[in-house]
């Protein structure tokens, strides 16, 4: 099966693609948005790293086989020298608890280059999730007044 063609865009539009293929469990959406490369690289929370698209591929499968992923991205920092762009955000991700609708937060980092097709997911690592959401440090020093 061919997949679907993304527009060529800029890093912001895939990564919007990524996430909206993840919150309506859209596998040929989603395997759109990496790059035709064999040494894509995926980690998800505390999982093996996944090298190429047969692995990266089945394991979304096997998330989508229990419905959406709602990972809702947020506090983006970005790098981008032309060709390639690093993505360093935080996930805020729904999920259902005994407690009832929560939030678990997520650190993650998207790396995408420029390819002939527009820009491209090459690797995705992300967290494990902690139920407060993760503070931000800099080693920048406070400037007083």
């Amino acid at each position: 099966m061919r997949k679907p063609k993304l527009p060529p865009g800029t890093p912001d539009d895939t990564e919007a693609a990524f996430y909206d293929a993840l919150q309506h469990a859209d596998i040929e959406r989603l395997m759109a948005c990496w790059a035709d490369e064999d040494d894509i690289v995926c980690v998800h929370p505390g999982g093996p790293r996944l090298i190429g698209h047969e692995a990266i591929r089945a394991t979304f499968e096997a998330m989508f086989a229990n419905g959406a992923v709602m990972a809702m991205p947020e506090k983006l920092h970005r790098h981008d020298d032309g060709h390639c762009a690093v993505h360093n955000l935080v996930e805020r991700v729904a999920v259902l608890t005994d407690d009832g609708p929560q939030h678990a937060y997520v650190l993650a980092t998207n790396v995408y280059i420029k390819t002939a097709q527009g820009w491209r997911l090459v690797a995705h690592h992300a967290s494990p999730g902690t139920r407060v959401e993760p503070p931000e440090l800099s080693g920048q020093k406070p400037l007083l007044h």
